[in-house]
């Protein structure tokens, strides 16, 4: 993939960085599809992102960490245990070079899942 093209897939996002990166993407990207089997991949906002009934999670490689977009809401519930990263309002840092915290991500993503799912009944049930 060029650099300077947007990625139509996230295989094709992934293989345009190293491969000790495109493993840590990898490895990520699994443990979101084994903690929301049922969500559609697609890019958005040009990263890998993960939907179901909504935007769940995005995730991005960047020069010296790994990027992780769970919404504010999924930072807030999950604040204690993402206090070793740097985070903002609905994004967390995981340092490249440090153990990626794969069991977290898959934590966060079935919190999401829940949250997703909670939503869109509520939705359905107005509209009736």
């Amino acid at each position: 993939m060029n650099i300077n093209s947007t990625p139509k897939t996230i295989d094709e996002y992934i293989a345009a960085f190293p491969q000790d990166v495109q493993d840590i993407l990898k490895k990520i990207r699994s443990a979101i599809k084994s903690a929301a089997p049922q969500a559609e991949e697609k890019i958005s906002y040009q990263m890998p992102t993960f939907f179901l009934k909504g935007n769940l999670v995005h995730f991005a490689a960047h020069k010296k960490h790994i990027g992780f977009y769970p919404t504010p809401s999924g930072i807030d519930e999950f604040i204690d245990e993402l206090s070793a990263y740097a985070k903002s309002k609905g994004a967390v840092q995981f340092p490249l070079g440090k153990p990626i915290p794969y069991d977290l991500i898959a934590k966060i993503v079935r919190f999401r899942v829940g949250e997703n799912l909670r939503k869109a009944e509520e939705k359905r049930k107005k509209e009736k």
